[in-house]
């Protein structure tokens, strides 16, 4: 929670050794164009591997911005069961909230540095600057198309189907130099996919004998046939 990280994070300080060189793309920098246009105060904390930034129904008080690292968005059920909303990565924005607290928790995934800022600032810049304004509803929408197309894989999509989709995602938003190296461990993914952890791991190897896939280590794949991907995710 950010109480916590108030006391115990460096400020402006990337915690060294971070997994994930990743970094945000000034051109897709959403929330930097916003806070940048409106003359906001924005300030950065760190998170360790598997730490809190805030809990389910806490205050959501701030909006946040992954700097390097990655988080996961999530909710554990009556039974103990987690459900993963949301993987977000440098450059997503999260927390956007419609009400006063959190619908879900956030964790860091590996070391991770946050960008974040006062909700109530944003709110009262939207309601004076248009240009804000329009940049905030499209970040909200673009929440909404993934909330929509993540209720449409758990609902709709056989185990195969839904991994092929979870690899298009990532190849989109990770790939680098045909290489996608994924922070999150097979749990994650079956968290995220509503699949257990075994068949998480039975599709992913059906899917490098076929020779739609290869590994580079445990969480490294390099997709050597997107096309049939693709015809799996139709």
């Amino acid at each position: 929670m950010l109480t916590q990280s108030l006391n115990t994070k460096a400020i402006n300080t990337p915690i060294s050794g971070s997994k994930v060189a990743v970094s945000i793309d000034p051109v897709a920098d959403r929330l930097g164009a916003i806070t940048g246009h409106a003359g906001l105060v924005v300030t950065e904390f760190s998170y360790r591997k598997d730490e809190e930034i805030y809990g389910e129904d806490e205050p959501a008080e701030y909006v946040y911005q992954v700097v390097t690292g990655a988080v996961r968005s999530y909710k554990l059920l009556s039974d103990g069961r987690r459900q993963i909303g949301a993987f977000h990565l440098p450059g997503d924005v999260f927390g956007l909230e419609s009400g006063a607290s959190h619908r879900l928790a956030a964790e860091a995934i590996i070391d991770t540095t946050v960008r974040l800022v006062k909700r109530a600032s944003l709110e009262k810049a939207s309601g004076t600057d248009v240009q804000v304004a329009r940049k905030l509803w499209t970040m909200t929408a673009s929440e909404l198309r993934h909330a929509e197309n993540h209720m449409l894989l758990l609902g709709r999509k056989t185990a195969m189907e839904r991994v092929a989709t979870f690899l298009l995602e990532m190849d989109r938003r990770l790939a680098v130099a045909g290489m996608m190296a994924l922070p999150m461990c097979r749990r994650d993914i079956g968290d995220y996919l509503g699949l257990t952890l075994e068949t998480v791991s039975r599709a992913l190897s059906q899917l490098q004998a076929q020779g739609i896939l290869g590994f580079s280590g445990a969480r490294q794949i390099v997709l050597r046939n997107r096309q049939r991907l693709h015809n799996l995710d139709a």
